[in-house]
């Protein structure tokens, strides 16, 4: 059930929203994605109790793009592995040749942009839904977060404040073609989460905002 409007005005000097279908290369898409922007939201403000549904992401600056050669690793740790080192010694080293990897990535410069949001409150939820907005309301004015918000990428950290009476979308109208939306996580027989399976909703930029139908969050 729905319970309210809020907003938020999100900046940075580089972002990085990554299309799932690059293998190899990480390439950006032009704008960001709901998916990334929930994830920011979460980071301001997340309790058990509400989920986050993206109404319209307003572009505030010219879309443009940067590439830059990065250093990442093949292979990342296991929680199994490092049990196993716990135990018997060991350890993982990223500096090891045959662990590390040179990747373009093809990312944006100097991005900002508004998240148009509405809370919903969860089946199991029963406080007033105006607590969650004037809570989360309160920790945007205050610059409060409980991690970092980034932009796509943890390196790429996040300012956040209250939108301003001046701040306009880019004056752009474009098709983005299919676009990420969220993952969709399952369960296996004994109740473990298996790897997501990506949704993509087909994108569009209208005088600067892409807006995100309803009926995708079910």
């Amino acid at each position: 059930m729905n319970h309210g409007h809020l907003q938020v005005k999100v900046w940075g000097d580089w972002a990085c929203f990554t299309r799932p279908e690059m293998k190899v290369e990480r390439v950006s898409y032009p704008v960001m994605t709901p998916a990334a922007a929930r994830g920011v939201l979460e980071a301001i403000f997340w309790k058990p109790e509400i989920s986050w549904q993206v109404r319209e992401i307003w572009v505030l600056k010219p879309i443009r793009f940067f590439s830059v050669l990065r250093n990442e690793v093949n292979q990342v740790a296991s929680p199994g592995a490092v049990r196993g080192w716990q135990k018997k010694g060991g350890g993982y080293f990223a500096d090891d040749a045959e662990n590390r990897a040179q990747r373009h990535t093809l990312a944006l410069r100097d991005v900002a942009y508004i998240i148009k949001v509405d809370v919903a409150l969860k089946p199991h939820a029963d406080a007033d839904p105006a607590k969650y907005r004037d809570q989360f309301r309160r920790r945007v004015t205050r610059g409060q977060y409980h991690h970092t918000p980034y932009l796509g990428c943890r390196e790429f950290a996040a300012g956040f404040g209250d939108p301003q009476e001046t701040d306009r979308p880019l004056p752009e109208t474009s098709d983005l073609g299919l676009m990420l939306f969220d993952l969709d996580y399952e369960h296996d027989d004994q109740g473990r989460g298996v790897r997501g399976k990506p949704r993509f909703f087909p994108a569009r930029l209208e005088q600067g905002v892409m807006r995100i139908d309803a009926s995708l969050y079910g």
